[in-house]
């Protein structure tokens, strides 16, 4: 069996970090998808590739992966820099700004 190991990224919806800390396990498809002739649904015969476990660390996971015999590949995650401005959203408000009002 075949798996990678990856710490998930933050959904295009949001701008926090929530559930981005963990680690997850999911198994690559042993089998290609086919399509349904009658109802055009597309499924598979493969079960593993509905698993998904979460981890607290990169090295449970790793720990998992070689008690059960899983040839896993891990994916380290890029990191972006934090976006921190000095006093926040208040600054748009502040009577002090440095800068003209625009609208």
């Amino acid at each position: 069996m075949r798996a990678r190991i990856y710490q998930p990224a933050r959904t295009a919806m949001s701008s926090g970090q929530g559930k981005t800390r963990h680690w997850v396990l999911e198994f690559a498809p042993q089998s290609p998808r086919a399509v349904d002739p009658l109802m055009g649904w597309t499924s598979s015969d493969d079960t593993q590739s509905q698993v998904r476990l979460r981890f607290d660390s990169r090295e449970a996971a790793l720990a998992y992966a070689r008690d059960h015999g899983i040839d896993a590949l891990v994916f380290e995650p890029k990191k972006r820099k934090p976006n921190i401005r000095p006093r926040g959203y208040a600054e748009n408000f502040a009577v002090d700004r440095r800068t003209a009002w625009t609208h």
